[in-house]
């Protein structure tokens, strides 16, 4: 099987495999990087087809899911961004007894906004992959730009994950057409009101992508998981505010 790009650093005990959003690739934790090294052994992962991991065709999200669980440690805490949230979830319903805590950031079980839930307009999404078969680069630039709205740092941040795209070869238009097809249909939120390990789910007050309404819907429905709700970040807490997030993460509660 071809693998994908991983990267490991750092001297903790505990593993944390760290899952980036649609767009983008491992690059956009190096914030966080410095702060978390002491107390986590990283895992650092482009997601098939993103990054250093070309070569791959679109995939659904089982698919990605056992992509990378193919190159994961054996136990692990799972951290995943935005879309990465999507697969850090399938891969802790597919291998529940490799997954010590997960973590959710900036994410929801259900993208797609519907009747009673919130979310993003379906033909919001459906614009978007209309747009990448016209111009996928300006695509992507306008998807970052939305993630930062709001925040005091809003420009300085969407230039940070501006740089982190464009430090390493973009997606092609079929893999980010498929990950926006995995936002626009998934729903995992009667599945992982199943899960019996430690569940953080961190979110930003501003986010246009993922309502905070959400948030108590959630805390009702996976009365097991715990949230965090960052004032004032938006879709990316860990770039806006990386002192507050690494605290909250550091915090998570798992079994050894």
């Amino acid at each position: 099987m071809k693998e994908i790009w991983w990267e490991t650093k750092g001297e903790g005990d505990r593993h944390l495999v760290l899952l980036h959003g649609w767009g983008l690739n491992a690059q956009v934790w190096d914030c966080i990087v410095p702060q978390l090294r002491s107390q986590f052994t990283l895992h650092l992962v482009d997601l098939p087809g993103y990054g250093r991991s070309g070569g791959f065709p679109a995939m659904s999200l089982q698919e990605m899911a056992q992509t990378v669980l193919a190159q994961a440690p054996q136990r692990a805490v799972w951290l995943g961004w935005s879309l990465g949230g999507l697969v850090a979830s399938q891969i802790a319903l597919t291998a529940p007894s490799r997954v010590s805590a997960l973590v959710t950031v900036a994410s929801s079980p259900c993208f797609s906004a519907q009747e009673a839930w919130p979310g993003i307009k379906p033909e919001v999404l459906a614009g978007f992959q209309h747009q990448l078969s016209e111009d996928f680069q300006r695509t992507v630039e306008r998807f970052l730009a939305l993630q930062t709205l709001g925040t005091e740092t809003a420009r300085q941040d969407a230039r940070r994950l501006k740089e982190a795209v464009l430090s390493l070869p973009m997606p092609g238009a079929e893999v980010l057409n498929g990950g926006l097809e995995i936002l626009k249909t998934a729903d995992l939120r009667t599945a992982l009101s199943s899960l019996q390990m430690p569940f953080l789910r961190l979110y930003g007050h501003l986010d246009g992508l993922v309502p905070r309404k959400i948030v108590p819907l959630l805390d009702s429905l996976w009365p097991q998981s715990k949230s965090v709700i960052f004032p004032k970040a938006a879709h990316a807490p860990f770039i806006s505010h990386p002192d507050a997030f690494c605290e909250a993460l550091a915090a998570i509660n798992h079994p050894a």
